[in-house]
């Protein structure tokens, strides 16, 4: 259940925060106030759009936060495989939206915007004010029908899903066996030639990168020994003014006057230790200049080493690990091309089996739709029954399509007839929009009973409709706020009425700026909202009176 929403500098909202509790809870406003900006802001917050435009203006940033309380299980159980564990059973789920960057969190752990959608899909369930034009949508009525299966149909659609998989897999080997005689031929000699160039090359690791330094060395090499010498002469050179001559000048008046001083002993250790790095380098640096020295043919042939290593890679995948890989698919693939015919007939008995497989699956699967489908569309019409439609018939259209899909081959449509001696037709050759608007709230109303998401929330439900029909749509939404919490934005009376918590939002100017605050209404002010939406801006007695009425009908209702 949502317990809390807080939102700050979200669009025309400064700040306002919403103390939620179970059933119904109506948000009402004049038309402009804000209402669905506070839908639009728990929608970011789920993991939805939120554009940098919605910032508050003079704001550095958007934010909305809302804590759910989280029961059940399963739910838990979900949470944790995304190592988001709700601490005490409370979920705090946030969005901050900035100019550059949004953040995500989840009891302040950053997650991506589909992590925040998937764990907030067990939670909450929003639709939206166009939302019943999905019904125009045949994808969506099966998408109906297996939510309304959910429990029974899971165990196979796994099996179903594990079954495309291998089907698929077994599909796509299959289509790699087309090949006629001559063209399997042709393809065996170039893998032939191809493993034979990589094998010739005699390829080894690292050993692009020794002949490219050896190289780089040979092509320097006149700079380097000139360099080399220099060093030499200033080290160990045959004058007298070289460093090794010097230091040992030095260690040695060391050596002479140390005996009368023991504590020169550290020094002369130090200069000696000198002397004997500096002869030592002298020495290393002599032998280095006289092995400084190749046949020009070395030169050559280390270039056309490294030309013809560089030149292969580029023809199979640019490193010595992607020769190596591609040495290694072509390997396999001679192989299956040897022995062509034997893996052919394998592979299509294991299409065949595979394919059997799913056909059985998806006959399953459909006959497993087909039966509930009828149960499915009882509840449909009963609800629209409840929601005004006096005669009113659903049925569903199964065709099976020539494929088959992870989700079976079915392709489902709803149909229905709202008038006495008319046959079902597909529902958007027939329902108007307010029609299409109380069709989703009678399937939202019979999924309710069968999911477990515990909030709902229906952003301007009453498109379209009055009267008596807005009546049994707010006893429908009044039912559903039995087992679920809803919040609902509404315009009509009827249904602002069956409130268990009344919210009013309200669009005003403060010190030169518009904002939209929230406030909840207590009884008194509840009846007087629903009087100036039944009767204007003017409150009459009568008005206010009726208002009443109206609420004390909606208690009774409810019990």
């Amino acid at each position: 259940m949502l317990l809390t929403i807080h939102v700050k500098n979200f669009a025309l909202i400064d700040e306002a925060e919403l103390s939620l509790g179970p059933g119904v809870q109506i948000l009402t406003g004049e038309t402009g106030a804000g209402k669905s900006i506070l839908i639009d802001a728990v929608t970011a917050a789920l993991g939805g759009k939120a554009p940098k435009d919605m910032i508050r203006k003079g704001a550095d940033s958007a934010f909305v936060e809302l804590i759910f309380d989280v029961t059940g299980p399963q739910k838990q159980a979900v949470l944790q495989e995304m190592d988001i564990p709700a601490e005490d059973g409370e979920l705090i789920v946030s969005r901050r939206i900035t100019d550059g960057r949004s953040v995500c969190k989840i009891n302040g752990v950053t997650v991506t915007q589909a992590m925040a959608r998937r764990a907030t899909g067990l939670l909450i369930d929003i639709h939206g004010q166009h939302e019943h034009q999905s019904l125009l949508h045949k994808t969506k009525h099966l998408e109906i029908l297996d939510a309304f299966i959910r429990e029974q149909a899971e165990p196979l659609k796994q099996k179903l899903d594990q079954s495309y998989n291998r089907y698929s897999a077994c599909k796509k080997e299959r289509e790699t066996f087309t090949l006629d005689s001559e063209a399997r031929r042709r393809e065996m000699d170039f893998c032939r030639f191809e493993l034979q160039e990589i094998e010739n090359a005699r390829l080894r690791p690292g050993e692009e990168e020794e002949l490219s330094a050896r190289l780089r060395r040979m092509s320097h090499s006149r700079k380097i020994v000139e360099g080399m010498n220099r060093i030499y002469q200033v080290i160990d050179g045959e004058t007298e003014d070289s460093a090794g001559d010097r230091i040992g000048a030095a260690a040695r008046e060391m050596a002479q006057i140390a005996e009368y001083d023991e504590n020169l002993s550290d020094l002369q250790e130090q200069l000696f230790h000198i002397d004997s790095l500096l002869s030592d380098l002298g020495r290393q640096i002599g032998d280095y200049i006289e092995e400084m020295t190749f046949d020009p043919g070395e030169l050559h042939e280390t270039e056309e080493r490294l030309d013809g290593i560089r030149s292969l890679y580029a023809k199979y995948g640019g490193s010595y690990e992607s020769a190596m890989q591609y040495f290694q698919e072509k390997t396999e693939r001679l192989q299956v091309l040897e022995e062509y015919d034997i893996r052919r007939e394998q592979v299509l008995k294991e299409f065949a089996a595979a394919e059997k497989e799913m056909s059985i699956l998806c006959q399953e699967l459909s006959n497993l739709r087909r039966d509930e489908a009828r149960r499915l569309t009882e509840a449909i019409r009963s609800a629209l029954v409840d929601l005004n439609f006096l005669d009113v018939q659903v049925a569903m259209d199964f065709k099976q399509i020539n494929e088959y899909r992870r989700n079976g081959y079915d392709e489902v449509e709803f149909l229905i007839s709202t008038n006495p001696g008319e046959e079902c037709r597909p529902l958007g050759q027939v329902a108007s929009g307010g029609e299409l608007s109380r069709i989703m709230l009678a399937i939202k109303s019979v999924l309710a009973d069968t999911d477990d998401i515990p909030t709902l929330i229906f952003d301007e439900i009453d498109t379209g409709i009055s009267g008596r029909t807005a009546q049994k749509v707010a006893e429908k939404l009044s039912g559903i706020g039995k087992s679920h919490q809803v919040l609902c934005i509404t315009h009509l009376a009827q249904i602002a009425a069956m409130a268990d918590r009344h919210f009013l939002i309200e669009k005003r100017v403060v010190a030169g700026k518009t904002a939209t605050g929230v406030r909840e209404l207590d009884e008194d002010a509840s009846v007087e909202e629903l009087a100036r939406l039944t009767g204007g801006a003017e409150m009459t007695d009568t008005g206010y009176q009726h208002a009443k009425e109206m609420k004390e009908l909606a208690k009774r209702t409810k019990n």
